[in-house]
């Protein structure tokens, strides 16, 4: 018996005969279906899942320390993202954990951060980096984050940051700060190093302050001000050492 064209079957049933338009009409599924498969992947790539969230978090810690990530998983966590341990950002991811301890984060705290962040994969966390980078131009983020740092950065049994803890803190916090070599270098002579072992937190937030306000050459530099006495020790110390510099030139 021969064949019906295709023309020959959609005129019998009444469809509109167009040649091929079978094919065409399953191409089109097709495409349709492709389409709508890739809109659904991106879909899930974009949400968050608490539960992958957890997961990852557990690639970082140990079988006797499962709700805690320590010094160890914060290595690899590092690696992961490719971020220096003393990256600023590291401390940016911190005070959005609200971590309380340098070089541990709880479970808690995890989930906290990448929940409010909405990251849940190594992937997503690095897509977010210049973000959270960006949040120090911010003065008012930038100070929260720079007094957040004295809690996290300090040993819990002191009431206070030990002072080499805090050079090393200004150094990532205050890189382009002009005065700080001076100021780290006051701090480590052999008188004020007995007087200031450690930085309290009033000395703390005044550095900040004394940075933003006063400049390179002292000149904004207010004697009569309500600054910390290490503070005026270090001004009086370094217009000393600059005028015997000058001196001696």
């Amino acid at each position: 018996m021969p064949r019906c064209s295709k023309r020959t079957r959609g005129a019998a049933t009444g469809d509109v005969g167009v040649p091929g338009a079978t094919a065409i009409d399953a191409q089109q599924h097709k495409r349709s279906r492709n389409t709508s498969s890739r809109r659904h992947s991106k879909a899930e790539d974009s949400s968050f899942s608490a539960k992958k969230c957890l997961a990852w978090f557990k690639e970082y810690t140990t079988v006797s320390e499962p709700d805690i990530l320590g010094p160890e998983g914060m290595e690899k966590f590092c690696e992961d993202i490719g971020v220096d341990p003393e990256n600023v950002v590291m401390l940016v991811i911190a005070y959005k954990m609200g971590a309380k301890q340098m070089g541990y984060f709880t479970q808690e705290e995890w989930l906290k951060g990448l929940t409010e962040l909405q990251c849940d994969s190594v992937h997503k966390l690095q897509m977010k980096l210049d973000y959270l980078k960006s949040l120090l131009n911010d003065p008012y983020v930038f100070k929260a984050v720079y007094r957040y740092s004295y809690d996290f950065a300090r040993d819990k049994e002191q009431r206070s940051l030990d002072t080499a803890t805090a050079r090393a803190l200004l150094g990532v916090l205050l890189p382009r700060w002009a005065l700080r070599p001076a100021l780290g270098e006051f701090l480590q002579r052999e008188g004020a190093a007995r007087r200031y072992r450690v930085v309290n937190r009033d000395q703390w937030c005044n550095i900040l302050e004394f940075s933003r306000t006063v400049d390179n050459q002292l000149l904004h530099y207010d004697a009569d001000g309500a600054w910390p006495v290490m503070l005026d020790e270090f001004v009086e110390w370094l217009r000393a050492e600059r005028a015997e510099r000058a001196g001696g030139s």
